[in-house]
């Protein structure tokens, strides 16, 4: 337990309703009454975004997450497997649970996993991430237009917008917070 006046940004809070991280925190002292603390908290769950004003001083469960490297093996019915990098344990998470990053994983890279009561609650994934072009219509000769694009799809599936010279085989690095097409590698 953790009192509201000692939440922070970043922290995760064990609420009733679920569990739920701090995105913006504010400590409020009107001129007349008591003063109170102002959260706006992103369920876990959901990604739904809630405000929720506390007392100030107010007791509230403040939720540990486990924040470890893991290595993505491979994907099938069951879902998404991971292992454990420090005791090398395997596991899988269902498709709902890893959300859009599904469409930036690749067999063998690493990613970290946010685990809250022995379960995986959220995939972080590095900044940018390097996938294979296996579909691409090619550039059409007099269409060289500065800054024009085209459809391509990598390795996961995800269709991702590249210029005209981007051709099969080519290796892209695909920004993961935005899905822009970065540079080729």
């Amino acid at each position: 337990m953790i009192s509201t006046n000692e939440a922070r940004p970043g922290m995760a809070l064990n609420l009733p309703e679920g569990l739920f991280s701090i995105v913006e925190c504010q400590h409020v002292k009107p001129g007349k009454g008591r003063a109170f603390v102002r959260m706006k908290l992103k369920n876990l769950d959901s990604g739904a975004l809630i405000d929720r004003t506390f007392r100030a001083g107010e007791s509230v469960e403040q939720a540990v997450i486990d924040r470890r490297d893991h290595q993505f093996l491979y994907r099938d019915d069951l879902g998404f497997h991971f292992m454990d990098l420090e005791t090398y344990s395997q596991f899988a998470i269902p498709p709902e649970d890893v959300g859009t990053s599904a469409s930036y994983l690749v067999d063998g890279m690493t990613a970290l996993l946010h685990m809250y009561g022995g379960k995986a609650i959220a995939v972080e994934l590095p900044a940018s991430v390097e996938l294979e072009v296996i579909k691409a219509e090619p550039g059409v000769k007099g269409d060289r237009v500065s800054g024009a694009t085209k459809p391509v799809t990598v390795q996961t599936g995800l269709v991702v917008h590249a210029p005209l010279f981007v051709d099969v085989g080519d290796v892209i690095k695909v920004d993961t917070r935005s899905g822009d097409y970065l540079t080729r590698v």
